[in-house]
């Protein structure tokens, strides 16, 4: 279940981020030759060449994809591997109710 919940956080961090690189790459579109993109380093603004500013958005949303990817699979095995053991589970409960219910009763004839 731990590993499940981890998971999912890492997913929805992973979709927040596609969301925000995918804004951007809009913006970039919008962009003329007269604008200039500045990148945030620390407290500083520092001027970016655009061409490369809009590849490493690129990279950035290639990347979270690919790790939505991985993040999915991962959700999918927990996911099986969980439904394994609630089977699991359910079998041990049922041998052990079949191991302490009462003996049935016997008629005895004297």
């Amino acid at each position: 279940q731990t590993d499940l919940s981890l998971a999912v956080d890492a997913r929805q961090k992973l979709d927040a981020q596609l969301s925000e690189n995918e804004l951007v790459k809009k913006e970039f579109a919008s962009l003329t030759d007269v604008n200039t993109v500045y990148k945030l380093v620390e407290p500083v603004l520092v001027k970016q060449d655009k061409a490369e500013a809009k590849q490493n958005v690129n990279t950035r949303l290639d990347f979270n994809r690919s790790e939505i990817k991985r993040v999915e699979t991962q959700l999918k095995e927990l996911g099986d591997k969980a439904e394994k053991k609630k089977i699991e589970l359910v079998e041990i409960q049922a041998a052990l109710q079949q191991q302490t219910a009462p003996a049935p009763m016997r008629s005895l004839l004297l």
